[in-house]
């Protein structure tokens, strides 16, 4: 199983019109094939500046390379991803056995 986690902060304000379409643009990645336990979060810390969270889940790494290629995953990066965030960490988690 891999566990893909992003965090990341917006160009935008909270509360603004482009926050809600990325929101809802990246909410609809759920529906790729091989997505499982998809969710959009809310940061709540105050230890880090990042407002929000995608995390999602795949039975093998090459389930998550194919997401990775997936045509509305791509369109979603080009349109969304490197217009709306400002920074970003992306984490790739798989179990320790």
């Amino acid at each position: 199983m891999i566990r893909h986690t992003v965090i990341f902060k917006l160009k935008y304000p909270k509360g603004s019109s482009e926050e809600s379409e990325f929101l809802n643009e990246a909410a609809k990645l759920s529906s790729i094939p091989g997505v499982r336990n998809f969710e959009s979060l809310r940061q709540l810390s105050k230890e880090n500046d990042f407002d929000y969270g995608l995390s999602m889940e795949f039975e093998t790494m090459k389930v998550y390379e194919e997401y990775s290629e997936h045509p509305d995953h791509t369109r979603f990066v080009e349109t969304y991803w490197v217009k709306y965030v400002e920074k970003f960490l992306e984490i790739d988690y798989e179990p320790i056995r």
